[in-house]
């Protein structure tokens, strides 16, 4: 009973915000894409102490619409 008790979610919950390196890992794309996507406006990170976060909604966001053109 308490090995079950203590037994962690089979998935933990999606974050909602990602770091440059798991956007890239995600996506399965380069550095220099994901700066790209960043100059071309496509993606907007925010930048908290020198590190960018992009919203995962917005990554979905621009797959689905990816996929329509």
């Amino acid at each position: 009973d308490l090995k079950r008790m203590f037994n962690l979610p089979a998935q933990a919950p999606e974050k909602a915000w990602l770091k440059s390196a798991e956007v890239r890992k995600l996506l399965q794309i380069s550095p220099n894409t994901l700066q790209s996507l960043r100059v071309a406006g496509k993606l907007h990170p925010t930048k908290v102490g020198g590190i960018l976060y992009y919203s995962r909604e917005e990554i979905y966001l621009l797959l689905s619409q990816g996929s329509k053109e």
